[in-house]
């Protein structure tokens, strides 16, 4: 089969494409032909090198992917219903024991053993990936392969940081930070479903005007290195009393001006670092408004159901940025470095 792989860390120049022999699934899996894999920034750090996080060469990346069943491996007929050659499905992304008590509570993302497609083993930006069955997702018939691709990894970790830990109800001030990212552009849709009023912030006028498209209501433009001298300000102009729930993934350069944007009794939940990991915060603002700071990491596997149920109802879309083939892998990393990306970059197979 044909995969995007690299043998080596480094820039978006070790990325390639080879040969490497088929995948077999094993018992309970199902071997999916991929049709449309999306690039999350994980891809990118795993490509230049994690100290935590050894891979074997070569790695091949990849969590998000739609594609058809083209084999069933032994003890999989019948264990998921509906799954049979031929079917398109979305694959879930997360992996677990499925015995311990998180996994059997429904909390599988907080197993001990959870893992990621592509992150801790090889994943699908190929044209082969062999998946347990219950990690299959029946694809809805409307939307577009690539569209399909660009939901899961991002739409859950939205869905998680919203809904399952900020529980934000309706009527209440969100802030989405790097509101034109993947995790952005869900979360912003999703605060809007929930009732709330959005406030985006972007680096861009473009990507400004693109999630006000998308529903927000009110935008700030700000970079990663924005600080309470010109972040706050602006809020506190927007909301008199504070945000309620702030979505954040960019990390140290903007923590500080979020505790001192937040409302009393505010959120603010965190799935990534993207500019750095050492904050500096004045726990008085944290105790005194009494701030919850949540961290969140993918959601459990149950939820990708609704997120495609949503989808294909359109009460949620699939911003995708650009579709490239696999062959152009190198070139998909380098428009993600860019950071000019709104929603997903897919590699179509």
């Amino acid at each position: 089969m044909r995969a995007a792989l690299f043998r080596r860390h480094g820039g978006p120049e070790v990325m390639e494409v080879g040969e490497l022999p088929d995948p077999v699934p094993g018992p309970g899996e199902a071997l999916v032909r991929v049709r449309a894999a999306a690039l999350n920034h994980i891809d990118v750090w795993i490509r230049r090198g994690l100290p935590a996080l050894k891979v074997s060469f070569p790695h091949v990346p990849g969590g998000d992917v739609c594609g058809v069943v083209a084999a069933l491996g032994p003890g999989a007929q019948g264990v998921k219903d509906g799954v049979k050659e031929g079917d398109r499905v979305v694959v879930n992304p997360g992996l677990s024991c499925g015995r311990c008590h998180k996994c059997l509570s429904g909390e599988d993302n907080l197993c001990p053993d959870y893992r990621l497609f592509g992150e801790h083993g090889w994943g699908g930006q190929a044209e082969l990936l062999p998946v347990p069955v219950t990690n299959l997702v029946p694809a809805p018939p409307g939307p577009t392969d690539e569209e399909l691709a660009a939901v899961p990894i991002a739409g859950l970790t939205a869905w998680q940081m919203l809904v399952d830990k900020a529980r934000v109800q309706p009527g209440e001030t969100v802030l989405v930070l790097a509101a034109g990212s993947g995790v952005g552009v869900f979360a912003l849709q999703i605060a809007k479903l929930r009732g709330a009023r959005v406030i985006a912030a972007a680096s861009s006028d473009d990507k400004l005007a693109r999630a006000r498209a998308l529903g927000a209501d009110e935008t700030i433009r700000y970079g990663v290195d924005s600080t309470a001298a010109d972040l706050v300000p602006a809020l506190r102009a927007m909301a008199r009393r504070g945000v309620d729930v702030i979505v954040d993934h960019t990390g140290a350069p903007t923590l500080p001006s979020l505790v001192k944007a937040c409302a009393k009794g505010g959120r603010i939940v965190t799935c990534g670092a993207t500019a750095g990991h050492d904050a500096a915060v004045d726990l008085r603002y944290v105790f005194w408004r009494q701030i919850s700071l949540l961290g969140s990491t993918m959601a459990p596997k149950g939820r990708l159901f609704l997120l495609l149920t949503l989808l294909a109802d359109g009460r949620l879309r699939s911003v995708v940025h650009q579709v490239l083939p696999l062959e152009q892998v190198a070139d998909a990393h380098r428009i993600l470095e860019t950071r000019q990306v709104f929603g997903k970059v897919v590699l179509r197979l």
